[in-house]
C-alpha cells in the first residue's frame, strides 16, 4: 500500500465517528440492498439515502428503498414505530387509522359513520353511490351496494376482508374484478417480493412466517384500518404488520396494506433494524424498502413514472426524518 493510501485512510479514520458494530450490517445492507457502503458520517449527522429498487417485469410495480441511522437502539426505534400515529400529521393524509383485533366485527369500523367532511371524503361517497368502476372490489361486493348505505356497505366489506385475512392471509382475498380483469391482492403481495429476489432471501425466514405473503402464517399481526388519501380521493385500506427480533439485537418489520378501495393495489414496506454504537452511543441503522402495485404506475413510461418515483422517495425520505425525529424524544 503507498503511503499516500496509507495517510488517506488514517485521515478518513480520524474524520469518521466511531462506530461499533456487531457482524457487519453495511456488509450485509450492501449484500440485499440497492445501497454500496455509504458514507457513515453522512448517515451519522442524521443523512437520509433513497434509492430506486431493482427494475421489475410488472409495469404495476415500483419499489424505493431507504438507509438512515437513528441516535437511540433498537427497541426504542420500534417502539416509536409501534405507537406513532399518522393523524397527527396532516401532512400524511391520513384521516383515520384504527387497530383491530385479532378477531374484527363489524363494531369495530364504527368511524364510518362520523367520517370528516373534506373533498377526499365526498369524492369517495360519490364513487360508492354509483359503485365507480375505479373502486377494487369483487363482482359479489358490488352486487351487495344496491340499498345500502355508505357506511352499511363499507361496514360490511371491511369487516368480511379483514376476517377472511385472519382465517386464510392475503391468499384469501376477494379479487379486485367488479369491472375489471381480476386483481388478486394475495397474487400482488407475492409478486412483489418473488420480484425483489436479494430482498426475498434476507426475509426469506421472515416473511413465510407472516400472512402476507402465502398462506397463514405462524406469526401474530397487529391488524389495523385507515382512511387516506390518494390522488385526492378518500381510500380505505386495511393492514397488517409483523416484527420479530434478530440474533444481534434487531429487528425485521413487515407492514403490508393487503387492501385498498382505490388508489393502489397493495402496499408492502419492510424495515431491517441493526444495533450499532456511534461515538460510543446506542444507535440503529435502518434499512426499508416500500413496495407498491398500483395500476396507474402501470400507465406510466419515462418522464411519467420518474415522477412518480421521485414523488414516492420523497415522501419515504418524510417518513423516515420523522421516526428520527419521534425515536430521539
Amino acid at each position: 500500500m503507498s503511503l499516500i493510501r496509507i495517510f488517506r485512510s488514517f485521515v478518513l479514520i480520524l474524520l469518521l465517528p466511531t462506530v461499533a458494530i456487531a457482524a457487519d450490517p453495511m456488509g450485509e445492507l450492501e449484500k440485499f440492498s440497492v445501497f454500496s457502503k455509504k458514507d457513515i458520517a453522512a448517515l451519522t449527522k442524521g443523512g437520509i439515502q433513497t434509492a430506486p429498487g431493482p427494475a421489475m417485469s410488472n409495469g404495476r410495480y415500483l419499489s424505493v428503498q431507504s438507509c438512515f441511522i437513528v441516535p437511540r437502539p433498537p427497541s426504542k426505534v420500534i417502539a416509536t414505530m409501534k405507537r406513532f400515529d399518522p393523524t397527527k400529521h396532516p401532512e400524511l393524509k391520513v384521516y383515520v387509522h384504527s387497530d383491530l383485533p385479532a378477531a374484527p366485527s363489524a363494531a369495530n369500523f364504527a368511524k364510518l359513520n362520523d367520517l370528516p367532511n373534506n373533498a377526499a371524503v365526498r369524492a369517495l361517497i360519490a364513487a360508492t353511490s354509483k359503485m365507480s368502476p375505479d373502486l377494487q372490489v369483487s363482482r359479489a361486493e358490488a352486487q351487495k351496494s344496491a340499498g345500502q348505505s355508505f357506511a352499511a356497505f363499507w361496514t360490511d366489506l371491511l369487516t368480511k376482508r379483514a376476517q377472511d385475512y385472519v382465517a386464510g392471509g392475503a391468499a384469501a382475498q376477494a379479487p379486485y374484478d367488479h369491472t375489471r380483469d381480476g386483481v388478486h391482492p394475495g397474487n400482488e403481495l407475492a409478486g412483489l417480493v418473488r420480484q425483489q429476489s436479494k430482498i426475498g432471501r434476507q426475509f426469506g425466514g421472515f416473511l413465510p412466517a407472516t400472512s402476507l405473503v402465502g398462506g397463514k402464517g405462524s406469526l401474530q399481526p397487529d391488524l389495523y384500518w385507515e382512511l387516506i388519501e390518494v390522488q385526492d380521493q378518500g381510500v380505505l385500506s386495511l393492514g397488517a404488520s409483523y416484527m420479530r427480533s434478530t440474533s444481534d439485537g434487531g429487528a425485521q418489520v413487515a407492514s403490508g396494506l393487503y387492501y385498498a378501495s382505490s388508489g393502489y393495489n397493495v402496499a408492502l414496506t419492510l424495515h431491517q433494524l441493526w444495533q450499532l454504537q456511534v461515538d460510543g452511543r446506542p444507535s440503529t441503522l435502518v434499512w426499508r424498502g416500500d413496495l407498491i402495485s398500483a395500476a396507474s404506475i402501470g400507465d406510466l413510461h419515462g418522464i411519467g413514472r420518474l415522477a412518480a418515483e421521485s414523488a414516492m422517495r420523497k415522501d419515504i425520505s418524510r417518513a423516515a426524518a420523522s421516526l428520527q425525529h419521534h425515536s430521539s424524544q
